[in-house]
């Protein structure tokens, strides 16, 4: 079939006006396409900026419950919770992430009392919070994160989670095996409608420096994670790993870090057709925050158009710190 020529075909007759533009839109963003990360610390009516993520804090508990209040009323259907674990709870082999009075079960449990089931709560399974090294498992003599002594850990981490009272428990680890261990252990424990939210392609990137910061692993990290997250110049190592999360019971899957893997989104959505999410991670936050600091774009603008690109490569949704204002955008 041949194409319609120009003049015959004006492309720019249907960008010529607004209520045009508006029909023709091949994507829509909204509220309820966005997930808010939280930080959780100890204390009693703390908000804790965070240097290196001008704009997000750290909240106490009950502060936190405020925040996903606020998400509620703007729209938001769903906050992502991250613990800032104090140093004097941390230990070689995590043990904190197994205590049913930890940060993030309180932090849960606050969310649900003042929100009751009008939000999901998300929590991330990985050690990294809680352990002294700064690893998202377990290490061995060698200093090598184990496998399968860690899936054990994430295993009971992620039930301690549920029973808090979590909606999606989203490993973040990628640890071999993880998805189906968890998958199983939520059935047998009485949590079969929790969720999993895989981080399916988690990439061994140079943009999560602020998020080290605000969980307080930075500092300790020994090594690097290069042994369990995926290498950035590899994309059909990225396919085959959705693959596997799939057959083995997430419900979901997410690509991290964002927009530098769109090309990654894009091929998962395509070839799986299933949930896709990704997070806009704290070194992308950062850059756009310190773009519009320095009048190189303007904020709103700027924070509009890469969620736009999110959705338009597939997404279904996007895990950013950028969430109650780009609502507010949206709303209005």
């Amino acid at each position: 079939m041949s194409l319609a020529a120009y003049p015959n075909l004006r492309l720019r007759r249907l960008r010529a006006s607004g209520w045009s533009r508006a029909l023709h839109r091949e994507t829509v963003l909204t509220p309820a396409d966005l997930i808010w990360p939280l930080f959780v610390t100890e204390g009693q009516g703390v908000e804790e900026p965070i240097a290196s993520l001008p704009g997000v804090s750290r909240w106490s508990v009950e502060r936190i419950a405020a925040r996903a209040k606020e998400a509620a009323a703007l729209g938001i259907p769903c906050i992502a919770l991250f613990p800032n674990t104090q140093a004097d709870r941390r230990s070689d082999d995590g043990a904190e992430a197994l205590n049913p009075d930890n940060l993030m079960c309180r932090a849960i449990k606050a969310v649900r009392d003042a929100c009751g089931h009008e939000i999901g709560i998300l929590t991330d399974v990985a050690l990294d919070p809680y352990t002294s090294h700064g690893q998202d498992g377990l290490l061995d003599a060698a200093g090598y994160v184990t496998n399968d002594d860690t899936v054990a850990v994430l295993v009971d981490q992620a039930i301690n989670q549920a029973a808090a009272g979590a909606d999606i428990v989203a490993p973040s680890d990628m640890m071999d095996g993880r998805v189906r261990a968890i998958r199983m252990a939520l059935e047998m424990n009485g949590h079969p409608n929790v969720q999993i939210m895989a981080y399916a392609a988690k990439y061994a990137s140079a943009f999560y420096g602020p998020f080290r910061d605000a969980v307080g692993s930075g500092g300790l990290l020994k090594g690097d994670k290069r042994s369990y997250q995926m290498d950035p110049a590899n994309g059909e190592e990225a396919l085959r790993e959705v693959a596997l999360d799939i057959a083995e019971g997430a419900d979901s899957v997410m690509v991290k870090p964002g927009l530098p893997y769109l090309d990654i989104v894009a091929r998962v959505k395509e070839r799986f057709e299933v949930p896709v999410f990704a997070y806009q991670v704290s070194g992308e936050y950062a850059m756009i925050e310190a773009a519009a600091a320095a009048g190189a774009g303007d904020r709103d603008a700027l924070v509009l158009e890469t969620l736009m690109a999110f959705k338009r490569a597939g997404c279904t949704g996007v895990l950013t710190y950028h969430a109650a204002h780009a609502a507010r955008l949206l709303n209005g």
